[in-house]
């Protein structure tokens, strides 16, 4: 093997590794990270007409753009940045200042089979978003509080103190809906 054929081959080898997600087609990218995009807009925008809207906007990003990754992880986090780009750009729009959606007029929530389930749902739509939004990406996304605060644009200890302050609000409001269901006679406690 000459010389220039090596340096061709170590070159290929290396440019392989490096692009790992780039050679895929939207459709794959879209199964793959697809749930993930959603259930984050669908975390920070509680309304699933607005989640869907974010959810075809990040895609069509990727196509546009057409982003070459360096790793697996590296694609998760730009799906996650720019969903949240994409929601914080959509909550800042002109359109979404001047209107009222219709979950204000009408009610658009999820309803879960599990009674446990929609109690946690509910609490976690009534918290602010950012707690919302940091607590999905902690337990729902697997991220750590320092991928966190890189994808937020925000500290490393902002992040678990979000986190903590996030789980207290979230037990406060779950114990509140607890006492409520059991002062409406609907809990089974012993």
């Amino acid at each position: 093997m000459t010389q220039m054929q090596l340096l061709f081959t170590l070159y290929q080898t290396i440019y392989d590794d490096l692009s790992v997600v780039a050679d895929y087609e939207p459709n794959d990218m879209v199964a793959q990270y697809g749930n993930m995009v959603y259930r984050l807009a669908f975390a920070r925008m509680q309304n699933r007409h607005d989640a869907d809207d974010i959810f075809q906007e990040v895609f069509l990003r990727y196509v546009r753009r057409n982003p070459r990754f360096e790793s697996e992880e590296h694609a998760k986090a730009w799906f996650l940045r720019t969903t949240l780009n994409c929601c914080k750009n959509h909550w800042a729009s002109a359109w979404q200042r001047k209107t009222t959606g219709l979950s204000e007029v009408q009610d658009t929530s999820v309803v879960y089979d599990s009674e446990d389930v929609q109690m946690l749902a509910d609490a976690l739509a009534k918290m602010d978003g950012k707690y919302r939004v940091v607590l999905h990406l902690y337990y729902y996304e697997g991220l750590k509080a320092e991928e966190i605060a890189k994808l937020q644009g925000i500290t490393a200890g902002a992040v678990r103190m979000q986190l903590s302050r996030g789980r207290e609000k979230l037990k406060t409001l779950l114990l509140q809906d607890d006492r409520e269901l059991f002062a409406e006679g609907g809990g089974d406690h012993a």
